[in-house]
């Protein structure tokens, strides 16, 4: 007798091993047919396999989170077994599940994207035949014979261990595969090829290139239509061509990676500062600077040499080794190390918008989402344990009241010990309680994202969501133990003795360029008013008027507003035209008729006209929404 339990804490008995399916067709019919797979006892499996023994089991539908990476991992099989019937010589390696979807490293010729129709087409053959989807278990002896011609699975086969195996088949189609996947091919039931790219077979430039093809595949033809039209909107939004558009950042061949600011980039830059040391300040920060060259003997001593070095650069100066800082941590500890300190300091919370470079690969550069050298807005928090809580508390508070001030939701994840770190067992556990604590209290709900922590310490994670539903990973909160205790830092308790504090680090908008680079896709450019690097564009509608033009420009910058004078011999259709390109928010026309008037005729990017503003009011009005750095456009009332 097996006994099954499920979520809702009820029981089932079964006189014999059921499988998933059986189980689910045990509650309803229509359970059974939405059942993707299982998770027993905290492990996902096929919905296939055998449950030997007493368990707590909980069936994946396709409404749970871990059924899409499950059917994107079979949409990836089916995709390899259209390839290989289309092209019999090609050979297969690995084909995992990303993001967005998933793709399959193959060896054959070139490929570009005019094949994909026949790629899909026998895709879709392949899905309508719903051809079962079965787990098989080899030993390391049979799978090198079964794959003796397939020298990557060979290679592969050769870095396991000794003992079992796992492939999955379908129809004359197998596999290399841990699973689980999904009990059919029909549960693939929207796919849709995107991109092929070149790829170095495990990364490495003296191997074999292969074709890396990727897809997507969604449980419905609706799910997949949005997603397609998120892409599609995606471009338009495209941080890169308006960033173009708006004269804001460039890139250069001379430094790849490393973004170029010009003065429009830089006003933007600016006001987004501007308003992080606002609200900085309001919360008790302090600001500081490092040096970006720091010596190896730092790096080493902070563990960044050994569980870094491959994505720093480094120089000799004199005799000596120099690492360019990747991150700004070690810098803050001897910072805080320069003097004693006492409890009745703590917490120290001391901000630093640091430069920072650390190698990428070329090929994974992105515009201002993947650079070489960035800004990060990092905070090192110096604490007592009893102020763990509270301080993550106001840090999240922090964040929320930043990303809320660009519309921007976010969730959380609490992120777990890698497999490479430092610090002991002991202190991982306090650290990750104390995360888990904070973030209860904080009452929202949060994700737990096993291994992906810091070498150093867990984190909690912020993700934002953008206008079209994307997310990024921007805040981050990281509680460590160790730093502190490799940098023996101190601090003076009430009974006079030396204790150790607990350090957090911190980022709110993570790498500054990243930033905005989400911001310029989440405002199509269209910022608030507040952030917009020019927030009015000045117009004479001709030569004799340019004074005045001048005149009403002076009075608008000295009230602190951000402004040009377009005094070029262009039409005036061409230079409203070039502004509305330029997202610039406020439009102001000069004629005689305002001159005269002592008034101005206002242009807003919907392409409201307003005539007969009288400027004092029109100057209140903006300074005032400004300061308050509204989100809302202005504006202005007939």
């Amino acid at each position: 007798m097996v006994h099954i339990t499920l979520p809702d804490g009820s029981r089932k008995s079964f006189d014999h091993c059921p499988t998933g399916l059986a189980v689910a067709k045990s509650i309803s019919d229509g359970l059974a047919r939405e059942s993707v797979a299982m998770e027993v006892d905290g492990r996902l499996t096929d919905l296939s396999a055998p449950i030997q023994k007493d368990a707590t089991i909980r069936l994946i539908t396709s409404n749970d989170p871990e059924a899409l990476g499950i059917m994107r991992h079979s949409a990836a099989h089916v995709m390899a077994q259209a390839i290989l019937t289309l092209y019999p010589d090609a050979k297969l390696t690995i084909g995992p599940v990303v993001e967005d979807g998933f793709y399959y490293d193959i060896d054959m010729p070139p490929l570009s994207e005019e094949a994909f129709p026949a790629i899909e087409a026998e895709m879709n053959r392949i899905i309508k035949a719903k051809i079962p989807i079965e787990r098989r278990e080899i030993s390391k002896a049979e799978a090198l014979s079964l794959y003796r011609n397939e020298p990557y699975k060979t290679e592969m086969i050769a870095d396991l261990a000794d003992g079992t195996i796992s492939l999955y088949q379908q129809g004359g189609f197998f596999d290399l595969c841990r699973g689980p996947h999904v009990p059919h091919t029909g549960f693939v039931r929207a796919v849709k090829l995107m991109r092929v790219s070149g790829a170095y077979w495990r990364a490495d430039q003296s191997k074999a290139q292969l074709q890396r093809i990727y897809g997507t595949a969604f449980f419905d033809k609706k799910a997949l239509k949005a997603y397609l039209y998120v892409l599609e909107e995606a471009k338009k939004r495209n941080h890169r061509k308006i960033g173009a558009a708006m004269d804001l950042f460039s890139f250069h061949d001379e430094a790849p990676g490393m973004a170029f600011f010009h003065p429009r980039g830089m006003a933007l830059w600016n006001a987004l500062l501007e308003f992080w040391r606002d609200v900085h300040r309001a919360a008790g920060y302090v600001e500081t600077q490092t040096p970006i060259l720091l010596q190896r003997s730092l790096w080493e001593k902070s563990g960044h040499w050994e569980n870094y070095r491959e994505n720093m650069y480094t120089t000799q100066v004199d005799e000596d080794t120099y690492a360019i800082k990747p991150m700004n941590c070690p810098g803050g500890m001897l910072l805080y190390s320069t003097r004693p300190h006492s409890y009745r300091e703590l917490p120290i919370r001391a901000a630093e918008i640091g430069l920072v470079h650390r190698h990428e690969l070329s090929g994974v550069l992105n515009g201002l989402f993947r650079v070489r050298a960035f800004h990060q807005d990092d905070a090192h928090l110096f604490m007592m344990p009893e102020q763990i809580q509270s301080e993550i508390l106001n840090l999240l508070r922090l964040e929320e009241t930043v990303y809320s001030k660009f519309g921007l939701d976010f969730h959380l994840e609490l992120s777990t010990r890698p497999e490479k770190s430092i610090g002991s067992d002991a202190q991982w556990e306090i650290a990750t309680n104390g995360l888990r604590s904070a973030l209860d209290a904080y009452g929202k709900d949060y994700r737990i994202n096993e291994g992906d922590g810091a070498f150093y310490g867990p984190k909690i994670d912020l993700h934002i969501k953008d206008a079209l539903g994307r997310t990024w990973q921007c805040g981050t909160i990281q509680l460590d133990m160790s730093l502190p205790e490799r940098f023996d830092l101190t601090y003076v308790g009430k009974d006079n003795e030396k204790h150790r504090p607990i350090m957090l680090h911190r980022t709110v908008f993570g790498s500054i360029e990243r930033f905005l680079g989400i911001l310029i896709e989440h405002f199509e450019g269209k910022f608030p008013l507040w952030l917009a690097p020019v927030q009015a564009a000045i117009l004479p509608i001709n030569d004799d008027l340019i004074p005045f033009a001048q005149s009403l420009g002076d009075t608008l910058q000295n009230a602190g507003l951000r402004i040009e004078v377009d005094i070029r011999t262009e039409s005036l259709n061409r230079k409203v035209r070039e502004a509305q390109l330029a997202k610039i928010p406020l439009i102001l026309t000069c004629g005689t008729k305002e001159q005269e008037a002592g008034t101005i005729s206002v242009r807003t990017l919907d392409g409201t006209v307003r005539y007969g503003i009288p400027l004092d009011r029109f100057v209140d009005r903006v300074s005032a929404h400004v300061e308050n750095r509204r989100l809302e456009p202005i504006i202005f009332e007939e």
